[in-house]
Order: structure tokens, then sequence, then C-alpha cells
């Protein structure tokens, strides 16, 4: 993976990959940039996406469900994919990806995304909405934290994990105070860059199986659901990875990791699931689905689906 800083050194990157006639992947509001392109689709999110023939790349601006729209035509026509992320989502890092509709329900999922390159731009940020800036940097706390327990751990992804965890943890209360400062900005953008490379270097777990399930069940934000979600993994988890959390702790600055990761959820003013609407007789139904995801058979402690109901009624 070819990663570059500054929006500047996106043309030179797409020579170096040799590509000629980008297809660009980003919401209306990204034209601004005056990216040239190929072809553009504007759709986001997208299950219906096509690439036309012609194209010899893809280009993807924007958060999270722009980088995975992207992905699947990545995959599906197996074109070089360089993610310009506006958000802290961290899915410029992996493979992986979700098919959702406009309507942002999950509509199916794959691999083989033909990662190649990443622009990092701190100020394609700084107009992040406050619960934007909050959630998504929250998921990437999420890469961090669960990348340290992952099965795949190894001496890289915990390097990454823990210095992505430092700055995140470090800088969201700043951004989260004033979200026009560039300078926290940067220094949470890095983070987010270390906890995304981790989680490509290692995987997901029970947090974000959790936060998958309800995102996909019922449409919502990806990072809320993780900031939501983590705290109660974390403590799940506890009795079997105390190492992992002891890195993660240090990290983050604290002896009690799920509370810090509570009080920054809070400050950025995410509460209980009972907030987002999400009907409490369901939950058994999506700990079922939870249970069902990569992420929570990757768990370094094995979670059954009444116990995820369970971890769900404690964050309701």
């Amino acid at each position: 993976m070819i990663v570059r800083w500054g929006l500047d050194e996106l043309p030179d990157l797409l020579r170096e990959l040799g590509i000629e006639r980008p297809f660009l992947v980003a919401s209306p509001r990204w034209r601004e940039l005056g990216i040239d392109a190929a072809a553009r689709w504007q759709e986001i999110p997208s299950h219906r996406i096509e690439a036309p023939e012609d194209v010899d790349g893809v280009v993807a601006v924007g958060g999270g469900s722009a980088i995975d729209t992207a992905k699947a035509v990545s995959a599906a026509r197996g074109l070089p994919l360089v993610s310009v992320p506006t958000t802290y989502s961290g899915s410029e890092w992996t493979p992986f990806f979700g098919v959702r509709d406009p309507e942002r329900r999950m509509r199916g999922g794959g691999g083989g995304a033909q990662l190649a390159g990443i622009v990092y731009e701190a100020e394609l940020t700084l107009d992040l909405p406050r619960e934007v800036s909050g959630g998504t940097a929250l998921n990437a706390l999420a890469h961090a934290a669960e990348a340290l327990y992952h099965p795949a751990r190894n001496a890289d992804s915990d390097r990454n994990a823990a210095e992505g965890a430092e700055l995140i943890a470090g800088s969201l209360p700043a951004v989260l105070e004033d979200g026009s400062n560039l300078g926290p900005r940067m220094t949470l953008l890095r983070g987010a860059a270390h906890a995304g490379e981790a989680l490509g270097q290692s995987g997901l777990c029970l947090g974000h199986a959790m936060a998958q399930a309800l995102g996909g069940t019922y449409g919502l934000p990806h990072g809320a659901m993780n900031a939501l979600c983590l705290p109660a993994a974390l403590r799940f988890n506890e009795p079997v990875v105390p190492e992992s959390l002891e890195i993660f702790a240090k990290a983050v600055g604290t002896d009690n990791p799920a509370r810090k990761v509570e009080e920054l959820a809070r400050l950025a003013g995410f509460e209980r699931l009972s907030d987002f609407d999400i009907p409490e007789e369901k939950l058994p139904q999506v700990a079922e689905a939870a249970a069902a995801r990569a992420g929570a058979k990757a768990n370094p402690r094995p979670a059954s689906p009444a116990e995820i109901a369970q971890l769900f009624r404690e964050i309701y």
C-alpha cells in the first residue's frame, strides 16, 4: 500500500500506479476538489454500482460508505483502488466491504478489493459534523483496541494500535471542542491511519460484530454503534486478554479503558442504544446476527448469542 499525505500528491500517485482513466466514486459535495476523472459515481452508499469498461482504476473520496462502495466495484472488476478518506473510519486499510443501499440497509458484502494507495488530507475533515467526527474517531479507536487482541495480531499491528489509540484519545476532545482547529484534526487523522493499519494487519473482534449487526439491521451509523459497543466488549474480554487491555489502557492514559471509551463516547454525544430507537425486544435477534459475524468468531473469548444479547441490554 502506498500512503501519501496531502491531496496535491494524488496526481503523482495515480501516475505511479499507472492509472490514467480513474473512475471517481464520491458524493456530489466533492466535485469542488476538481479531481480529473474519466467517469463518476455519486450515489453513496450504493448496491448497484458499475464501472464503465474503459476505466483503469478507482478513486474513492469520502467516508466508509464511499470507500466501501468503491471497494465493491474494485473487487468486481479487479481495478486498483486509491482512497482519499474524509472521516476517520479506517475503511481504506481493508479489502473487505459491506454493500448497503442508499437507505444504508445492508445488502451484502465481500472482499477482494484491490487496495493500491491512500491519500490523507486533514483539511477535508474540517467540515465534519461533530457526531460524525466523534463516531468515526471512536470507530478508529475500536480498530486499535481490537487489533491488540485479535488472533492475527503481531508486533507491527501492536505498535500501530498503541500509537493510534494514544493519538486518537489525546486529540479527540480538542476536535470535539473546536472542529475547525486543523492541528488536532491532523493528529486525529494520523491516529486513525495508524489504527486502520493495525486493522489491516490483524482484524476485527466482538465489538465490531455487535456494531455491524446493529447498523446493518437498522441503518444506523457504524461509528456511533462502535462507540457504544466497544466498552461492553472490552469488559467481556478483559478476563482472557488482560495484557492486551493493559497496553490499550496505557495508550489512552487510564487504568480503566472501558470507562475511558465511555467518557469519550459521551463527549461525542453517544449515551445509550435506546437513544437510536432500537426495539429492545429485538436485541436477541440482533445478537444472533452478531454472533454469526466473523468478528465475533475471531474474538478471544467465545460469545454466545445469549451473552451478546446481555451485552446489548447493558448498554441499552
